[in-house]
């Protein structure tokens, strides 16, 4: 049944996969103003796609052919403005020739204003109407951007301007495209940081705790260092994709002021951000960074930087004058593009002021609450309900004695199930706690841990009506308290399987997936040899009419065999459940 209960966790999780948005499907309704991909890059200057129209005059009302080609390209933005305002918001709206590369956007809370791809799927081609509006300008001109990859695209390639009959000639200089932002300039690093001023100079984060990154190649590093009404910033830790870090007013994703340092090839891009949500981060301009510098050195990642300690006026960046929890983390990255950290973000414990005075602070991949859920959930399912199982299933002769009025055997099964319940309950609770509500984003484990407790919960309240030994309802109480229980524990199995994946519990791998694949085949393994055995016992004991008394007397040694069978089988599973169990215990307390 265990082994059921990996194969169903397994398959759960193989459903469970996450993507990364770089918006594939189009929706760049957030770019409709400046036409400029949130990809970290410089546009290229020189485009190689073009946009005709059907004709060169209209009135307001006419609706006028579009086209735009090229070498093959991944996504695209078109939009109409008034050519004497390119600036401007969007002027008239667009019908959709083909629906199933192009798509109509919502720009300045109007639908259509804007058209964009559908998918990543190249294209060599797309046409689509755009209708003049009453209000229409004398001259009207079309801008696309269009990206071919994700570090590769052009922004406002100017089209053709169509003029109402009646208006004067255009005379205007053509702003053929919007000035391109200026990044300041970036600079290499001769050599790696320090954290010899850590706590005296430098505000300072660091994991493991106290390593030295000019020492330590494996050694993540965060340092703020004040410098009059600036802050000057050192990212260091062993990646081949991105680091970052970022500030937040509580410890999750979501309204956080964010800083990428991303590798490309043999170059490092340094890119503000901010975070949404749980979700690829908004790239912002780089202008409020200076002195950006950064080296690439033996597998490891340094970037540094300075901005002010306030930017009024600056949208999403945060004064550095207030408490922050702070984040740090790592991931992939291909092609400029990065992708989810593949591990929880080191969390500071708590919130602190960089600019305040130097110090050394601590932080966790993993918070006590989640810890605390863990383990708890390890010592019920990995420990006492399975050595309850095992005592109700097979030593209920080894164990028959009275004890307070009952079979020891008994006695202590349900001592070890009502033990399974209370400690389920507890750690039920405390993912709750720790985010205040219900997570959207643990995949299934949650839905299954609902039903492993609904299960946990009913299984001692059912016991409590058991009919007696002979009672005739006896034989379906004793069905249905074994399927429950069995069903409570294949769960529980897909449950832990699921969990132990967790970001926010953060176990290391890929280790601890085959522990748990040990643990499992431990205990079905020990199931079927004692299975073997009592069938073995059974068939030994056989009695027969014509000769009881020799039969009772085998009976009486084959029983006095197979119970000192059982007593070493016990003694070997508990020793092997307590050496899994100390081994996710350990795990989980070194996070």
């Amino acid at each position: 049944m265990a082994v059921l209960g990996f194969t169903l966790g397994t398959f759960i999780l193989v459903l469970h996969i996450s993507s990364v948005a770089n918006y594939p499907s189009g929706k760049v309704g957030t770019s409709c103003r400046g036409m400029v991909p949130e990809h970290g890059h410089t546009a290229h200057p020189d485009p190689i796609h073009n946009i005709s129209v059907s004709q060169m005059t209209f009135r307001p009302g006419d609706q006028i052919e579009v086209t735009l080609s090229g070498k093959p390209f991944k996504g695209f933005l078109l939009e109409a403005r008034a050519a004497e305002d390119l600036s401007g918001p969007p002027v008239g709206s667009f019908t959709l020739i083909d629906s199933q590369v192009s798509q109509l956007l919502t720009c300045e809370d109007v639908q259509g204003y804007a058209v964009s791809h559908t998918s990543p799927s190249k294209k060599t081609k797309i046409k689509v109407y755009w209708n003049a509006p009453s209000d229409a300008p004398d001259h009207v001109k079309f801008l696309v951007t269009v990206v071919e990859k994700y570090k590769i695209y052009w922004v406002k390639i100017p089209g053709p301007i169509i003029s109402q009959p009646n208006a004067l000639p255009f005379t205007t200089p053509e702003a053929t495209r919007a000035p391109l932002s200026t990044f300041p300039p970036v600079s290499h690093l001769t050599k790696s940081f320090s954290a010899s001023d850590c706590g005296n100079k430098k505000f300072c984060i660091r994991s493991p705790v106290n390593c030295d990154p000019e020492k330590e190649p494996a050694c993540f590093f965060l340092s703020f260092t004040r410098d009059d009404q600036s802050v000057v910033v050192e990212m260091s830790g062993p990646s081949k994709g991105y680091l970052s870090f970022a500030f937040s007013h509580d410890r999750w994703m979501g309204d956080d002021d964010a800083y990428l340092c991303i590798r490309e090839d043999q170059t490092v891009h340094i890119q503000p951000s901010h975070l949404t949500g749980r979700s690829h981060p908004v790239m912002d301009s780089r202008g409020a960074l200076e002195d950006l510098a950064w080296r690439l050195a033996d597998g490891v990642m340094q970037c540094s930087f300075r901005r002010n300690i306030t930017l009024p006026g600056v949208k999403n960046r945060f004064d550095l004058n207030t408490s922050y929890y702070i984040f740090l983390a790592d991931g992939a990255a291909d092609d400029g593009q990065i992708y989810k950290h593949s591990q929880q973000p080191l969390i500071t414990y708590e919130k602190y002021n960089v600019t305040d005075y130097p110090r050394n602070v601590g932080g966790s991949h993993s918070f006590f609450l989640l810890k605390a859920h863990g383990a708890l959930m390890f010592v019920a399912w990995m420990t006492t309900v399975s050595i309850g199982v095992l005592i109700a299933r097979f030593f209920k002769s080894l164990w028959s004695k009275a004890f307070f009025g009952q079979a020891a055997w008994f006695q202590v099964h349900r001592m070890l199930m009502l033990t399974t319940t209370a400690v389920t309950c507890i750690a039920f609770v405390l993912p709750f706690v720790y985010r205040g509500g219900w997570s959207w984003y643990a995949g299934y484990h949650p839905y299954l841990g609902c039903i492993v407790m609904i299960l946990a919960v009913l299984q001692p309240l059912l016991a409590a009506f058991r009919p007696t030994l002979h009672d005739p309802r006896r034989p379906m109480f004793n069905w249905t308290h074994w399927s429950m229980g069995t069903a409570a524990r294949i769960i529980a199995v897909a449950a832990m399987f699921l969990g132990m994946d967790l970001p926010g519990l953060d176990l290391p791998g890929p280790w601890k997936t085959y522990t748990m694949i040990g643990f499992v085949a431990w205990h079905v393994g020990v199931e079927i040899v004692l299975e073997i055995h009592a069938y073995r016992l059974s068939r030994k004991v056989e009695t027969l009419d014509d000769a009881r008394i020799q039969i009772l007397q085998s009976f009486t040694v084959a029983e006095a065999e197979g119970h000192a069978f059982k007593k070493v089988v016990f003694a070997v599973y508990i020793c092997g459940n307590v050496t899994f169990l100390i081994i996710f215990l350990s795990a989980i307390n070194q996070l």
